[in-house]
């Protein structure tokens, strides 16, 4: 097999179907819909084996060489965002309160392009796997489709994902060794008290006081820089307290608290600093606290290997690249196969004025599915050479 110099995939085709996943968004672990046309327009493609029901609507398309030999994954998200869309075009959400304002869509029309390519040029040994991965934005989705009794069917060697990211040239290729994206975990934290009415609140246990503190502590943690090695932060993401009335003294509250490190050892401290902390001042004001962890995203740690080949393949189809110097302060629940198997994550420059991801206003860049489909299709041409996935 051949290294081409620069795939042309029907892009119009793909621009139309990304338009379509688009207006038709689903949250997590609710795309059915995305998985139906996922299959229907990958099955023209003449895939070896689907897998479906991955970890919830997950989907997998096996391309099979002769002869056996490794296996490698190729990653998309597939779940959108609970986010209004503010763009006002033919093509924008038709779902209320839900659109695809993180570019997922984009990243699906890649792989349907990647899959188009691989039809065209198949494997002659080993497998190819476009997996499309359900509840990315809740950080369940990798470890329900790594959990799942049929993902042992595709157990791959090596794998691959992408970003879409404003802030950098359309098209341009973003690298960066070793942690590509931050450490995350949600905390909510309930405090149980003693309601009583508003005329006698010392007949009641508040913890109006202990969320105040905890609200002003917490968000002060990540300045004690002694605790940790790198860059941690902590976001208080919303609070509530008591209830909307002017009579009783409010005797539960609750706090929900987004925590971020660039080191999962980082992240254990900050853990426990935190905890430690709620506790010490619950139990001060003799309230009882509940803790309890969600959305949890290890940081995503690149293979230095797959990195260098991502750059090799940028190098060999002349597109930009981009040396990332610090990781990007957001999570993605890719990690989860960098604990498992070698794997690497990259970004795609959606151009340097784009709105920001999760931005009302953001709308993933058709011009650039193209490159998408390039550096994809080039990293599985030129591992596919003679020999070379022997190395890996």
């Amino acid at each position: 097999m051949e290294t081409v110099s620069k795939v042309k995939s029907d892009i119009k085709h793909l621009i139309n179907f990304r338009q379509t996943l688009h207006q038709n968004p689903e949250l997590s672990g609710y795309e059915e819909y995305t998985a139906e046309a996922l299959k229907r327009t990958i099955i023209k493609y003449q895939p070896d084996d689907i897998i479906d029901g991955l970890g919830g609507f997950g989907v997998a398309f096996v391309f099979r060489g002769k002869e056996e030999g490794p296996t490698i994954l190729f990653r998309a998200d597939m779940d959108a965002l609970p986010i209004i869309e503010s763009n006002d075009f033919d093509y924008s959400s038709k779902t209320e309160n839900v659109a695809h304002q993180c570019g997922h869509d984009g990243h699906m029309a890649i792989l349907v392009g990647v899959a188009q390519e691989i039809s065209k040029n198949r494997p002659k040994v080993g497998r190819v796997v476009l997996l499309f991965q359900p509840s990315e934005e809740t950080g369940e989705g990798a470890l329900a489709v790594l959990n799942d009794a049929n993902f042992h069917r595709i157990e791959p060697d090596l794998c691959f994902a992408l970003h879409n990211i404003p802030g950098y040239a359309k098209g341009s290729i973003l690298l960066k060794n070793g942690t590509f994206s931050a450490a995350s975990q949600g905390l909510t934290v309930k405090l149980k008290g003693k309601t009583s009415h508003a005329a006698e609140p010392d007949k009641g246990i508040s913890p109006a006081i202990a969320m105040a503190k905890i609200i002003e502590r917490i968000t002060k943690l990540p300045a004690k820089e002694n605790l940790f090695s790198e860059f941690v932060l902590a976001t208080v993401v919303h609070a509530r307290l008591g209830e909307r009335t002017f009579g009783t003294t409010p005797g539960n509250a609750e706090i929900l608290i987004t925590l971020r490190s660039l080191n999962d050892e980082d992240m254990q401290v900050l853990m426990e600093q935190a905890k430690s902390m709620i506790h010490l001042i619950s139990n001060g004001e003799n309230l009882r606290a509940e803790i309890s962890s969600t959305d949890i995203y290890p940081a995503m740690i690149n293979n230095t290997s797959l990195n260098q080949k991502v750059k090799e393949a940028a190098k060999q189809i002349n597109i930009p690249v981009v040396k990332v110097v610090k990781p990007f302060p957001w999570a993605e629940d890719f990690a989860n196969f960098a604990l498992k198997y070698k794997s690497v994550m990259f970004g795609l420059g959606a151009g340097e004025d784009a709105p920001k991801l999760h931005n009302a206003d953001y709308n993933f860049p058709d011009d650039i599915i193209q490159n998408g489909v390039d550096i994809f299709t080039e990293i599985y041409t030129s591992f596919f050479s003679a020999g070379l996935l022997d190395e890996y």
